[in-house]
């Protein structure tokens, strides 16, 4: 049996397990358990592809979105939404929802079904041209198009699929019959296997939270939801770790002695290392806050702060913006001043370098 890891151990095992090496892309979307998120925002990129350069070998900005078309990836919702290999995919559906649609809704969303088979590949705009739906109040209060709405719901219930982008919109096609998985109990342990092969180590409140998450992706087994809990604890390895229970996949060993490069990365907000805010304060002793969507007065680190991570600590954010053509980027630090040790400032400029060369920018 493995020595019990202390706090050290677990965060070098965090980093050193979603950090690794770089390989191809579909290798590296099956290294984080067949599931990316995606997000819109682009400051300075978007998030799926600042999570995907640290771990695709020559990956640049829009690399996932160009060759999407020709992957075995399809657009849906997980925990959250972003892009998913058939076989992650299949374990969700046919999905029920939370929100149940009344007779009147089905007979808009067949009209829209039926225009997207008459079309093949339908934007929206088209559909919309087609049907003359109008305009509706979304979710936030805003204005937008019933069939766009439409065609989200009908896609995330499983009967479209995502065929591409245009210009960010996407655009649909039908989707194939769902066949129900023949054991729910085993696809729900399927995907929580998922969820701690990506974001392992997990102190338990955060596993619980993730296994509470998978029921939006499969709400149609709601009541699998405490034993999919206790199964995965069950068959997890975990050690008691200053007062918190942590869990990882049965035959990792967080003791081993991970080697971590003296580099610095500058992470997505949503990056894997750090998108569990509950393990990032337990690992790295500080609250970081993703602050897009909050008020600029307000905002401590910025509007889309990247936490900068240096060999295995997250010491920092940075804020990152290409202007004229030209990469700026700005460091704050949690002890107020860049450390000291010998090669921190060069492995900075490297990973600017680096993420000027991603974006396609020129370094100041």
């Amino acid at each position: 049996m493995p020595p019990t890891p202390d706090l050290a151990d677990l965060r070098r095992h965090a980093v050193a397990r979603s950090l690794f090496t770089p390989t191809t892309l579909m290798q590296a979307v099956q290294r984080l358990g067949g599931f990316v998120q995606a997000d819109p925002l682009r400051a300075p990129a978007r998030a799926q592809d600042l999570t995907l350069r640290h771990r695709v070998k020559g990956y640049r900005a829009g690399d996932l979105e160009r060759r999407y078309p020709r992957l075995p990836l399809q657009e849906d919702f997980f925990i959250n939404y972003g892009f998913v290999t058939p076989e992650l995919r299949a374990l969700m559906h046919p999905r029920t929802t939370h929100r149940v649609w009344d007779k009147a809704r089905w007979k808009l969303a067949r009209a829209v079904l039926a225009e997207v088979e008459r079309l093949g590949e339908a934007h929206p705009a088209e559909v919309d041209a087609a049907l003359g739906h109008g305009p509706v109040k979304n979710w936030f209060g805003g204005n937008s198009r019933l069939s766009t709405e439409l065609l989200d719901g009908l896609h995330y219930r499983g009967h479209l699929d995502v065929v591409r982008r245009d210009s960010g919109t996407r655009v649909y096609r039908l989707a194939p019959a769902w066949e129900p998985h023949p054991d729910p109990q085993q696809a729900m342990d399927a995907l929580a296997d998922v969820l701690v092969q990506k974001y392992a180590p997990l102190p338990a409140g955060s596993l619980s939270q993730l296994i509470n998450m998978l029921f939006h992706g499969a709400h149609q087994w709601q009541a699998l939801r405490k034993p999919t809990f206790a199964r995965a604890r069950e068959r997890l390895s975990h050690a008691r770790v200053e007062g918190v229970d942590w869990y990882w996949p049965a035959g990792e060993d967080p003791t081993r002695g991970w080697r971590i490069p003296s580099q610095v990365r500058l992470l997505a907000p949503f990056d894997p290392v750090v998108w569990d805010r509950r393990r990032f304060e337990l690992l790295w002793g500080w609250a970081y806050r993703f602050e897009a969507y909050t008020p600029a007065a307000k905002r401590v680190r910025g509007h889309y702060a990247l936490p900068l991570l240096w060999r295995d600590q997250v010491i920092g954010w940075a804020n990152a913006a290409v202007r004229d053509g030209r990469l700026q980027v700005d460091c704050g630090y949690v002890a107020g001043r860049a450390p000291r040790e010998a090669g921190f400032r060069a492995a900075l400029e490297e990973e600017v370098g680096r993420m000027a060369v991603f974006l396609g920018a020129e370094v100041p």
